[in-house]
């Protein structure tokens, strides 16, 4: 909401400087985000009277004229067109200082002396009109200093309202909120029903009254359009941001401003039949009045006449029925439109109007009367004409109510912390227009007020509604600050479950980067990586390619490796903790779990080794120091994997105590063509709660007995897994083993083909006593005969324990 200060103050005197109103207006809930002045700075302008005009006697389009400027007449050489005796206008004197720093000078205009400028208002900065002189009220004294005369030290204020004060897009709804801050009276103009002096109707009816319950029309003729409109007129318009468009126009655009109520004009003489509001029917086009064509859906509200669509209502008039330069008569529009009936049209057409962005907000339902009798009054006094009576179309029923609202004076004092005098509230609650309904006393609850909201409040629906008002009007600044206070239970955390920043902390370490994504993904690629799930179907989705929920992470994940090589970067690692959403027998189930992907070289290249490609290894290092963190090393083991998304020859799956918990491995190659990613890609997927929880570690003391390691060179068959032998060792040395190590593993000359031979380090270490060696001779015989039984292992000829 723009509008000039100078303006706002004919409606209500604050007693407050400049400041203390934007401050107010700040506090009040009405942000004034800015000022600027109205007209830059000038100075030894006054009001001149020209007296006397003569032509040129050297030159065809220069008038020489004898100007007052009440004390004295000075000859001044004028080229504007519109000079003329008897005009009052803007006069520089010699030595006046126009903006630009522009000088006033004596001069000389083709033999002709000039002492002085008469101005137009684009040299004074006051509109783009540069082509005649300014022309002032004629009651204005000749004389008078120029910027008081006009209030040009005033300036404009631009308001940033939130949605819910529709109400104060208007200098009337501004000054009646100032009027309530400051407890001042609020001088509206006098109005009053402009007699009709014709017989002349248009018949108006409704046929979607829920849209508009209320229209109103009047018929003017003999109006003179090219009549100029007044200064006044034009520089309260300038002053909110408006250009003057013609006498009509500029009428309707005033009053939108003044009162808040759109209006609109048409040429009568193109209109027929009668006005009817209805919704549009299917193949209706209208060519608005900014030039361009649309084509009418059927949830718009069309203004219409025997012809078709004239306009969409409370966004803009069509061009088949606007006014022209030769316009004679004219139907005045006011009406009310349903805030709902409106809220979307401009948007979907593209458009937007000062009409619909007031409409939206909602209008004051019982203003129409008012505005179309004020506008009639000015449009008759500027352009003259004869109006004919006032049309009205209405449909009670469909008005909006004024809701009625409680408020409890206990409730009131809970919100705002602070007690308000149940007498100050009377006052707050009258001076904002709630009209009483009943105020008693409720008890415990105190005083109790029920009242009607006034209509151009549509924003007062609650209890908390009212407590805000009366709040605003008491004054947030009067509400001591107090520190909140509240008895609140610390929630236990369990010991057995980590953070998930603590987890996501730990993938940042290991290199990886997190990732957030979207949650509904594209159907094509959930069913690559996940062909055995049928995912949830979104009804109303973004796009089509995020249209079905995820059953894991992989689609999301991938998605963004595929974006982040495709902007060459060469090493990437995600990871992402999120929700997924899992069909079963027993209905859809959100399952928590974490995911990570992996493309590109081990590291960095350096001066120091070549630059290697992750491999499986890479990935199940990485799985196997998330599972050290848990402390649940022991209760893990890995077995391949048939999932048809992975390598089947590089790929595994996680079991904790023997149950699925999560996978990992190599993108299958023919998954990886379809995704046209040209590197190996690694991942893994793990159910969230199994990795998130965790062992509470138990102290154990260091020992002070030195420890021993023996290393194994072990034949087995090739399809034995170095986990089984851990497994193995691990049962069978109990405590005494502190750690295993797999540092080898051959397959080749003196190895049968079906063979293959791994070496491994175990270290020993008792916590009361010193290892004998006859004692650590025993543990590796039980070692290689608790491994034969199990996978059939034996020593590697020349493999002797050392």
């Amino acid at each position: 909401m723009k509008f000039s200060e100078s303006w706002l103050r004919e409606w209500v005197d604050p007693g407050v400087d400049r400041d203390t109103l934007f401050d107010q207006l700040t506090m009040a809930g009405l942000e004034v985000e800015g000022s600027e002045p109205v007209a830059p700075d000038f100075t030894g302008v006054v009001v001149g009277e020209v007296v006397d005009v003569t032509p040129h006697p050297d030159a065809d389009k220069l008038s020489v004229c004898e100007v007052s400027d009440g004390s004295e007449r000075w000859q001044v050489v004028c080229g504007a067109p519109n000079v003329r005796t008897g005009l009052i206008t803007a006069f520089a004197r010699v030595g006046a200082v126009l903006p630009e720093d522009f000088r006033i000078r004596k001069a000389k205009l083709r033999g002709v002396e000039s002492h002085g400028m008469l101005c137009s208002a684009a040299e004074l900065g006051l509109g783009d009109d540069h082509d005649g002189i300014i022309e002032l009220d004629p009651a204005l004294t000749p004389g008078a200093d120029l910027r008081a005369a006009l209030a040009l030290d005033d300036v404009t204020v631009e308001l940033n309202l939130t949605p819910n004060r529709g109400d104060c897009l208007s200098i009337r709804g501004l000054a009646r909120e100032v009027g309530v801050l400051n407890d001042r009276a609020v001088a509206e103009p006098e109005h009053a029903a402009v007699p009709a002096s014709i017989d002349d109707t248009f018949p108006v009816s409704l046929e979607a009254p829920a849209g508009c319950p209320r229209f109103l029309g009047r018929v003017i003729r003999g109006i003179d359009i090219r009549a100029a409109s007044p200064l006044w007129l034009t520089e309260k318009l300038r002053r909110a941001g408006l250009r003057s468009v013609d006498a009509v126009v500029d009428v309707t655009n005033y009053l939108m401003l003044e009162l808040g109520q759109p209006m609109h004009a048409y040429d009568f003489n193109r209109l027929s039949g009668g006005v009817v509001v209805r919704m549009a029917e299917p193949g209706e086009k209208l060519e608005l009045l900014d030039g361009q064509e649309v084509a009418l859906d059927a949830e718009t509200l069309l203004i219409t006449d025997a012809g078709g669509p004239i306009g969409i209502a409370g966004v803009m008039g069509g061009e088949r029925s606007g006014t022209q330069p030769d316009t004679r008569d004219v139907f005045l529009e006011c009406a009310f439109f349903s805030p709902l009936a409106v809220a979307g049209t401009a948007r979907r057409y593209g458009l937007h109007t000062d009409a619909s962005h007031r409409y939206e907000r909602g209008v004051d339902f019982e203003l129409q009367h008012r505005a179309i009798e004020r506008a009639t009054r000015l449009l008759l006094d500027i352009v003259g004409g004869s109006a004919g009576p006032v049309v009205e179309a209405v449909a009670p029923e469909h008005l909006p109510d004024r809701r009625q609202v409680r408020l409890r004076e206990r409730r009131l004092h809970e919100l705002l912390g602070v007690e308000i005098a149940a007498a100050e509230v009377d006052g707050a609650l009258a001076r904002l227009d709630f009209e009483l309904v009943a105020r008693v006393d409720g008890g415990d609850d105190g005083v109790c007020w029920t009242v009607a909201s006034p209509t151009h409040r549509y924003d007062i629906e609650r209890e908390a509604d009212l407590v805000e008002e009366v709040c605003r009007i008491y004054g947030y600044n009067r509400v001591p600050a107090r520190r909140p206070q509240t008895a609140l239970a610390l929630r236990e955390v369990p010991l057995t479950r980590s953070p998930e920043s603590r987890l996501k902390q730990l993938l940042a370490d290991l290199g990886f980067q997190e990732a957030v994504t979207y949650s509904f993904v594209d159907p094509r690629l959930q069913d690559l990586l996940d062909p055995a799930a049928t995912p949830l179907e979104l009804a109303n989705p973004m796009s089509s390619e995020q249209s079905v929920m995820r059953t894991n992470l992989l689609p999301g994940l991938v998605g963004t490796l595929r974006v982040n090589l495709s902007r060459q970067q060469e090493r990437v690692r995600l990871f992402e903790v999120g929700l997924c959403f899992v069909p079963g027998a027993e209905g859809l189930s959100q399952r928590l779990r974490l995911g990570g992907v992996c493309c590109g070289p081990r590291e960095a290249a350096s001066w120091t080794r070549q630059s290697e490609p992750t491999d499986f290894f890479d990935v199940k290092g990485v799985v196997e120091r998330l599972v050290e963190w848990t402390g649940q090393a022991g209760r893990v083991s890995y077995r391949p994997a048939g999932d048809p998304v992975l390598h089947p020859g590089q790929s595994a799956e996680l079991l904790l105590d023997g149950e699925p918990v999560g996978r990992l491995g190599r993108l299958h190659p023919e998954i990886e063509a379809a995704l046209e990613v040209t590197k190996a890609v690694y991942l893994f997927e793990i159910e969230g709660e199994t990795i998130l929880s965790r062992v509470v570690p138990q102290h154990r003391g260091i020992s002070r007995f030195p420890s021993v390691r023996r290393d194994l060179a072990l034949v087995v068959d090739r399809e034995v897994p170095a986990a089984a032998i851990e497994s193995t060792v691990r049962e069978t040395l109990g405590p005494l083993l502190v750690d295993f190590t797999l540092f080898d593993v051959y397959q080749g000359k003196g190895i049968d083909s079906n063979e293959k031979s791994l070496a491994v380090g175990l270290t020993l270490q008792d916590a009361s006593a010193t290892l004998t060696e006859d004692r650590i001779a025993r543990c590796t015989q039980d070692v290689l005969a608790a491994l034969e039984r199990a996978v059939g292992a034996r020593l590697r000829s020349g493999g002797a324990p050392g």
